[in-house]
């Protein structure tokens, strides 16, 4: 089954098969975005979730002319 399609390796009897380039690429672009989110997300949440600030400390000032009435 699929003999002579593509590279393969074979290691202690386990063969495995050479990726094709287009797999590779995307693999590599999903990984890019995956740590850009995980580095976006850690710095907007990264203070809470390591107990440097509360969640209801809030997001500097949003008084809106309110005073101190809330």
């Amino acid at each position: 089954m699929g003999a002579g399609h593509g590279g393969s390796t074979t290691y202690k009897g386990v063969t495995l098969h050479h990726p094709k380039r287009w797999h590779v690429v995307t693999g590599k672009g999903l990984c890019a975005v995956m740590w850009f989110w995980v580095l976006y997300r850690a710095k907007q949440d990264g203070p809470v979730v390591l107990g440097w600030r509360h969640p209801w400390e809030g997001h500097d000032d949003h008084s809106h002319g309110h005073g101190d009435k809330h």
